[in-house]
């Protein structure tokens, strides 16, 4: 039996607005697409990876930034918006990765819970391979991949109907400045951190990229098609 096919597209830095609207065309595709009777090796979904173009603060179902903090933030040059993903406020910005996982969980054998152990694993594989042996997932409400307290990975997702959207964003290099400005994740008394940060050194988001795609073939048991591939 074949493995199912994720299908990988990949921006540069891209306003999060377009990752968004990108992720809603797949979003729309998916629920359209017939169900977890699909053929063997059919499609599953597909992995939207980018780096933000500028700084932009997000929160989630449960909330995390009054109107008075969301104009704050605008203030300091940030675009502020509301998501569907679960978890409270963060921050995304140039120097980190993002990855939106759409994907048909009925296609890869996986339930929620399966699925976002999935991610911190990738991001787990990850550091390992930069030579930080130290990163770990913990348990909630810690969602994530951590060194020590701080948090180098953050993790929000949303499931409706089997179809996961949203996913990680993973500090490279990213401005920590900008985290200073909230309470990230809700979580008082820890800390971010980046791989730049961690490694005394610059890393970038084109860096970490093809380890990142090896350890997501692999925890996932999917192969990676590219975007302009044919169906």
């Amino acid at each position: 039996m074949r493995p199912p096919a994720v299908r990988l597209v990949r921006r540069s830095r891209v306003p999060y607005a377009e990752l968004l609207a990108l992720q809603e065309r797949w979003l729309r595709r998916l629920q359209a697409a017939p169900g977890p009777e699909a053929p063997s090796g059919a499609e599953a979904g597909a992995l939207l990876l980018c780096e933000p173009a500028g700084p932009v603060y997000t929160s989630g179902l449960r909330g995390g930034l009054t109107p008075e903090e969301m104009a704050r933030l605008r203030a300091l040059g940030a675009e502020v918006r509301a998501t569907g993903r679960g978890g409270l406020a963060t921050f995304h910005g140039p120097g980190q990765l993002l990855c939106h996982p759409v994907l048909d969980l009925r296609r890869l054998g996986l339930l929620l819970r399966t699925h976002v152990a999935a991610l911190e694993a990738c991001a787990v594989r990850l550091c390992e391979s930069q030579g930080l042996q130290g990163a770990r997932a913990r348990a909630p409400p810690y969602t994530g991949v951590w060194l020590g307290e701080r948090k180098v990975c953050a993790i929000g997702v949303r499931c409706g109907r089997h179809i996961t959207s949203h996913g990680l964003a993973l500090n490279c290099s990213t401005d920590l400045g900008w985290f200073e400005h909230i309470v990230p994740c809700g979580l008082v008394g820890t800390g971010v951190t980046s791989l730049s940060e961690e490694l005394r050194r610059h890393v970038t988001v084109d860096e970490v990229i093809p380890p990142f795609l090896q350890a997501f073939k692999e925890t996932y048991k999917c192969t990676l098609i590219s975007e302009d591939s044919p169906n």
